[in-house]
């Protein structure tokens, strides 16, 4: 049986959900991460920016955009030592603008993914996986990229069979 780990990048605090603006105190991803995490036994990993974007939703979307356009690679907080014991990633973030948040990124870089097997799922408000499993070909190209799931973040409690399923 081949190791796991989930890693994920969320983001608590204002988030556009359901048509409105809300304070959340888990992100919507990573309450989608830990539940896999349960299901598989794996170990989770967060990828957390250096300096943060702002707990405001519409200054967050300012910055996280600004650094998409220059296509920045942010300064991560920590790695996980390395992935050597890990055959399956199971990759998880919000859809920033139709791909991964510029974190993710970063995160993806710094690793040599060749024989993994990344498992991408995204929260969204409407626009699914976007083109992110292009962008994760792109960065990873010695890694096979599983066809991954998209999970509306305002329902995402409600998306776990769908998640399960996924996963089984």
């Amino acid at each position: 049986m081949s190791k796991k780990m989930i890693a994920f990048y969320s983001r608590p605090d204002e988030n556009y959900v359901n048509g409105k603006i809300q304070l959340l105190s888990v992100g919507n991803t990573e309450i989608a991460a830990t539940y896999l995490a349960e299901q598989l036994g794996a170990d989770l990993f967060r990828i957390e920016q250096l300096r943060p974007y702002a707990k405001d939703y519409n200054d967050c979307i300012a910055e996280a955009q600004a650094d998409q356009r220059r296509n920045a690679r942010p300064e991560l907080k920590e790695y996980p030592k390395d992935l050597e014991a890990y055959d399956e990633i199971y990759l998880g973030y919000p859809n920033y603008w139709g791909t991964m948040p510029m974190a993710v990124f970063t995160f993806l870089e710094h690793f040599d993914f060749t024989g993994k097997t990344i498992y991408p799922f995204c929260t969204h408000e409407g626009s699914a996986m976007g083109h992110s499993e292009t962008d994760l070909k792109l960065l990873c190209p010695s890694a096979t990229i599983e066809k991954g799931i998209a999970l509306h973040g305002g329902n995402v409690r409600k998306e776990m069979t769908k998640l399960k399923q996924w996963v089984h």
